[in-house]
């Protein structure tokens, strides 16, 4: 027996009716070999059919969903980036140049890297790693340990390697950070496997700080930070530093807020910083 149907009656402008027609034939709704209104209205109520105009993206929406996706790439969230590039490619109106842009990021791929790294860290192998930095030099480098490190608002990979060359000019001074690096993924070219023994961890530097005035409650405390006390008006705090550069970019965000106290070699860096500043104002 035939179930019963609901009918209802429509009052519609003139020349709707040929258009309900033209959307039900576009996504193939029909009776026999004619398009029906009556399959259409169905499939819209039961949310089989989502009609309209793909969402439009000002450049600033856009602009933050891009770097949604970086942020997703850097913190090895391949699937998930691909996903909001899938949504932009197929609901947003992109300009030509930012289409091209996303599709390049599809066919961009870090994932193996991120596998095949994480596969060695488990299982403690270590591995050759070539590299082209940012001035395009290509560099090679025998890691003996690796992890992943948040700095900045994306993730890097933070390495212990036996090559020292091509940082002892550039700090000089610091010698017990030589054999640390600081890498983004998506300049790692190559990977193999190297004889030898893994370590257990990356190079450091204590490093004492003080924090004054408005940071010595505002401060968020570091998995890093071995020590972390106030004494009357100021924050000490004892952090393992493992990267100079990225020090010396959180201190100077404070102004005089933070200071560093200990080591003369970071505090020197700090120095040096400042005199070249205070020459480019005066100039």
């Amino acid at each position: 027996m035939a179930r019963k149907k609901d009918t209802i009656t429509l009052s519609i402008p003139p020349g709707t009716k040929e258009q309900l027609e033209e959307i039900a034939r576009k996504f193939g709704i029909t009776w026999g070999k004619e398009p029906s209104i009556s399959g259409l209205i169905v499939a819209i109520a039961q949310k089989h059919l989502e009609i309209g105009k793909p969402f439009t993206l000002d450049n600033n929406q856009v602009n933050a969903l891009q770097e949604a996706i970086k942020a997703l790439n850097d913190a090895g969230r391949i699937g998930e980036a691909e996903t909001v590039i899938t949504l932009l490619l197929e609901r947003g109106n992109l300009n030509a140049s930012v289409r091209q842009s996303l599709l390049k990021q599809v066919s961009k791929h870090i994932e193996p890297w991120r596998i095949q790294i994480d596969e060695y860290r488990k299982n403690r192998q270590p591995f050759y790693l070539l590299y082209k930095n940012s001035q395009d030099e290509e560099l090679q480098y025998t890691v003996r340990y690796a992890e992943p490190r948040f700095f900045d608002k994306r993730f890097y990979l933070m390495i212990w390697c036996e090559e020292t060359e091509d940082v002892e000019n550039n700090i000089p001074d610091l010698p017990e950070l030589w054999h640390n690096r600081c890498l983004t993924f998506n300049r790692i070219y190559s990977i193999l496997p190297a004889p030898g023994e893994w370590r257990e961890g990356l190079d450091f530097l204590k490093v004492h700080l003080q924090f004054r005035g408005s940071m010595v409650k505002s401060y968020q405390p570091r998995e890093d930070d071995l020590e972390d006390e106030t004494i009357g008006d100021v924050r000490q705090v004892v952090r393992k530093v493992v990267n100079h550069f990225w020090l010396i970019r959180e201190v100077a965000r404070y102004w005089d807020e933070c200071v560093i106290v200990s080591p003369a070699s970071m505090r020197d860096r700090i120095k040096e910083k400042l005199s070249i500043l205070r020459k480019l104002y005066e100039a």
